[in-house]
């Protein structure tokens, strides 16, 4: 078993308990210390006081675990940034009333306001100059799909409802 899997098995069950979910564990080694990483999510984008939470927790697990050996290390934890893709449901279920970039595999791309989702295909919903158009967009034609930022945010929720009294549910 790597390292890399051993420490996923050692922090996964407590972050879980405390209502955290580990995306991703990493290791890198320059000179002679390591440096893990471990990435951490929840069911809402996470605040720093939870990042700090999750933080004391795994270094907590690791301090006394052995599989580091006598090597020091230095634990960065972080959520995920807006880079990475809606890879799980529960990213796209996090992320409703967002703006979603889809790449498909075609090479085009479709982007818009996520309103709903299943297990087949999204909704987006795009504003163009005030105008709404419906996207539905199958999981099977997507290569990647990320949030976008928005700096000036409007409220989601009255477009989505306009969306919806416009063009209908389609």
């Amino acid at each position: 078993m790597s390292l890399v899997q051993s420490i996923t098995e050692l922090v996964t069950p407590a972050l879980t308990e405390a209502g955290f979910i580990l995306e991703e564990v990493t290791i890198v080694s320059p000179g002679n210390h390591r440096i893990v990483t471990c990435v951490v999510d929840g069911q809402t984008p996470l605040s720093l006081d939870q990042v700090t939470d999750a933080s004391r927790l795994i270094s907590q697990i690791l301090d006394e675990a052995s599989e580091l050996g006598d090597t020091p290390f230095t634990l960065e934890v972080s959520s995920p940034g807006v880079d990475r893709p809606l890879t799980q449901p529960r990213h796209w279920t996090k992320n409703l009333t967002r703006i979603v970039r889809t790449v498909l595999h075609d090479g085009s791309e479709v982007q818009g306001r996520l309103t709903e989702f299943n297990d087949i295909e999204a909704t987006l919903i795009e504003n163009i100059k005030g105008r709404l158009k419906t996207h539905t967009v199958a999981f099977a034609d997507i290569k990647r799909a990320n949030v976008e930022v928005e700096f000036n945010r409007k409220d989601s929720a009255h477009e989505v409802d306009e969306s919806i009294d416009e063009e209908g549910d389609n």
